[in-house]
């Protein structure tokens, strides 16, 4: 039985459960430009760069193709995520699995990916049945648009609709841009570096910014820090 002030731990899912950047991440990339390329009509220079900017600018290319292009949210994650043979590439960690079983509280998944693909992920990393819940990108829509992290109207949605008080949440995360927007509405944040060579924004690693409560390198580092 989980007790109401229990830690309510919310992962992301890519380079922070898994090694995204290593295959999962340039798949996904062509896909969305090719998707781009096919149903806007524009050559893969083009569908590159603005795939891009959309991510620098909203966290999530399909928050600016909807809100710029009018795609439907549906049709584009369909499109863009089959990626055949995905699971070919994906290797879990027994030693994961284990930090995950001993760190106490509530596990929640929180991605900005589809449920198809957290799915396909989690089962092929050996992590099926870990999280009592998956908070995937069909789950982040507000009035009708897609609102992913680091959306913070999406999170107080969220964190209301699960009735979670933000003061007993944590947020793992490779992105710092969406642990600031956690940290703003009173989640602390984890900085997962196990994957990563520098940060998105190209700080170094060793630079902990304000927002960023702690940093770690693997999930069994969890257990070592007191967080509460």
């Amino acid at each position: 039985m989980t007790k109401s002030r229990d830690p309510v731990w919310l992962f992301d899912l890519d380079d922070t459960l898994h090694n995204a950047s290593h295959r999962a991440f340039t798949e996904l990339n062509a896909s969305m430009a090719a998707y781009m390329v096919t149903y806007l009509g524009l050559t893969e220079e083009q569908a590159a760069a603005l795939r891009n900017r959309y991510w620098q600018r909203y966290g999530a290319t399909l928050t600016g193709l909807q809100r710029h292009h009018g795609v439907k949210p549906a049709h584009f994650l369909s499109e863009t995520h089959r990626l055949p043979g995905l699971e070919a590439h994906l290797h879990g960690h027994g030693h994961d699995l284990a930090a995950l079983r001993r760190l106490p509280g509530r596990k929640l998944l929180m991605t900005n990916a589809p449920r198809s693909y957290a799915e396909r992920v989690l089962a092929a990393i050996g992590l099926s049945g870990v999280f009592e819940r998956l908070i995937c990108v069909e789950d982040m829509i507000i009035f009708g648009h897609s609102r992913p992290k680091p959306d913070t109207r999406m999170f107080r949605i969220v964190l209301a609709r699960l009735k979670l008080k933000p003061e007993r949440c944590i947020l793992v995360e490779d992105t710092l841009i969406h642990q600031k927007s956690a940290r703003s509405l009173g989640l602390r944040t984890v900085w997962m570096q196990r994957w990563l060579r520098k940060a998105a924004d190209g700080r170094r690693l060793q630079h902990r910014p304000a927002y960023v409560t702690q940093r770690v390198r693997s999930l069994a580092a969890l257990l070592r820090y007191p967080l509460f």
